[in-house]
């Protein structure tokens, strides 16, 4: 019976690892997706609090992608944000921005 509750248990650890998201794979989406048009991971990520990167990554970012779909200046973005790469990445980067938010106390080292 032990062995089963073990079993259960590490199955269990395992899969919800699986299923959030990372930070470091935030990072590296934001690296290599956006770093280009607003600098240092600092530099954004810093510039809302987590409750409203959370807001603005609701529904896998569309309301970021809203904001950069409907931008003049952010249109060397548009095939990211209407890319589908986007969306599976968008829990990442979600992640990484409310982790290095103004709020959180965290500083990434990615500048």
């Amino acid at each position: 019976m032990r062995t089963f509750y073990a079993t259960v248990a590490i199955t269990l650890l395992a899969g919800s690892t699986l299923l959030n998201a990372a930070t470091y794979k935030g990072q590296k989406i934001y690296m290599d997706s956006c770093k280009e048009c607003h600098g240092g991971g600092q530099q954004l990520a810093a510039s809302k609090k987590q409750r409203v990167w959370e807001k603005l990554m609701d529904n896998k970012g569309e309301k970021l992608a809203d904001i950069h779909l409907s931008s003049r200046k952010a249109q060397a973005s548009w095939d990211y944000f209407k890319d589908r790469s986007f969306m599976k990445g968008a829990k990442h980067l979600e992640d990484f921005l409310v982790e290095y938010a103004s709020d959180s106390g965290n500083v990434p080292a990615c500048n």
